[in-house]
């Protein structure tokens, strides 16, 4: 019997704010253990919470970017259970009532696109993280990061490939960096993500039984992970067996999922209002002041990039999949006229040595990049110059016609000097000379590679084809 994915995804998103989201707390990360801490965050008696306004600005602009209903009053919950990160025994998240709801983020996965729904965005406290010793019976708890603002976003179980979740999350991710309200960094666990998948036979509308999936710090991961799960449900259906509601961890070092819970249902965390914290009301004029203020989104952008610059829908998804990427195009765009030549030396050169979201410490600024196409449009260095001269640009961060100068590096474009060279190589070499002369036009490249190699890479290539052209007739 065929069965196809069901999967839906929790994503947990921590905010860009300066402070904790119920204390004055430093929200920063890399801080020495436990210093980021006070009463309020260490769960101490009579300590009181104080919501963080700019968490609640960004939840909204999230919402707004993601088409949700945003209730004109959410309230805090608390969430009850025991775990030792939790110094309070219970984590103030949102329940019954959370501040957005059915939302939708668009992608495309093979050609195909897609509409994966969003249930809910909520906020939240982060709790601590524990450390395990690795030779000894011992776990250490660093509360710094216990309080720091989070944003969760719940898919509808829309997604039926692990090839889907992948987009969803990459589209999601590059969405809070637009917004500038998250930096996404999944190895400091500021994008965290869960999954659930159940597998049912095509065709069918009841879901199968679930299982959560934990400890997916990497987009590679998640779709290891659930590639896994669903072979190991598909397994135990074609056996007859039943698959067992759990949650579960995804290993890495032996890439296989293991079981470390039996999987928990709302009504096990006992939620009920936060006492300590009045609902939170939103009015329009604070909605449409921040509609206002949104930024081009990824999807908006990138069709502007094919329309305003003529480039390829997957040109342009690729210049717009990170903000700083798209950024850079613009800059260098501004000052130089060929938008395509420009986008396939980013797509090639450029981010073979850095990825799209490394662009912010690039040492070549969009300036330099554009000088140095135009010195190719000037005739002034070849293409193949141009690549040595941006490796030189990349290691020192120097200016293109600074490098050229100072390596003598300037195309040679001398009629006279070019044709002499021309015919020491046609003289050196008859039998290719004889090949041409036969219909052999492929033995061009023969020759003009001699010639480079003359001229150390320095000869006008189209000069070059011209001057052999007319010496062999």
């Amino acid at each position: 019997m065929p069965y196809e994915a069901v999967i839906g995804l929790e994503v947990h998103a921590q905010l860009k704010t300066e402070t904790k989201i119920f204390c004055g707390c430093s929200a920063a990360f890399g801080a020495p253990p436990n210093t980021h801490v006070c009463p309020v965050c260490l769960g101490m008696p009579g300590s009181l919470p104080v919501l963080n306004r700019k968490v609640v600005d960004f939840a909204l602009r999230m919402a707004l970017a993601t088409g949700c209903r945003i209730a004109r009053t959410s309230r805090f919950a608390r969430k009850n259970y025991f775990y030792p990160d939790l110094p309070k025994g219970y984590q103030i998240s949102q329940y019954e009532l959370p501040i957005a709801e059915h939302g939708a983020v668009e992608i495309t996965v093979d050609g195909q696109d897609r509409r994966i729904g969003i249930t809910r965005i909520h906020m939240e406290e982060d709790a601590g993280k524990l450390s395990h010793d690795p030779d000894r019976p011992v776990s250490r708890v660093d509360l710094n990061r216990a309080g720091v603002p989070l944003i969760e976003i719940v898919s509808e179980p829309d997604l039926r490939t692990p090839e889907e979740a992948g987009a969803y999350l990459r589209k999601l991710r590059a969405i809070l960096r637009y917004l500038d309200i998250s930096d996404g960094n999944m190895e400091e666990g500021s994008f965290r993500c869960d999954a659930n998948i159940s597998l049912r036979p095509k065709g069918a509308q009841e879901f199968g039984t679930r299982t959560e999936l934990k400890n997916m710090n990497s987009f590679r991961n998640v779709q290891l992970a659930l590639e896994y799960e669903e072979r190991r449900q598909r397994d135990i259906l074609l056996d007859g067996g039943a698959v067992v509601q759990e949650t579960l961890l995804w290993n890495p070092d032996r890439s296989c999922t293991e079981s470390m819970r039996g999987k928990e249902e709302a009504h096990d965390y006992r939620y009920f209002p936060e006492p300590d914290l009045v609902p939170v009301l939103i009015d329009e004029a604070w909605i449409e002041r921040l509609r206002a203020a949104l930024p081009e989104l990824p999807d908006a952008r990138c069709a502007r990039f094919s329309s305003q610059y003529g480039l390829a829908e997957q040109e342009a998804g690729l210049l717009t999949s990170a903000r700083e990427l798209a950024d850079y195009f613009e800059a260098a765009c501004a000052l130089y006229a060929n938008p395509k030549k420009l986008s396939n030396w980013i797509g090639t050169e450029l981010l073979r040595e850095l990825g799209a979201e490394e662009i912010g410490r690039c040492r070549v600024a969009p300036p330099q990049l554009a000088r140095l196409l135009n010195m190719i449009e000037e005739g002034t260095i070849s293409g193949k110059i141009a690549k040595t001269v941006f490796a030189e640009m990349m290691a020192s961060g120097a200016n293109p016609d600074d490098i050229v100068r100072e390596k003598n590096l300037v195309q040679m474009s001398d009629e006279g000097e070019l044709a002499a060279i021309v015919r020491e190589i046609l003289a050196a070499n008859p039998e290719q000379v004889q090949q041409y002369r036969e219909g052999k036009g492929k033995v061009m490249g023969f020759f003009v590679g001699q010639l480079m190699k003359k001229t150390k890479g320095q000869a006008n290539p189209q000069l070059a084809n011209a001057l052999f052209q007319r010496e062999l007739g």
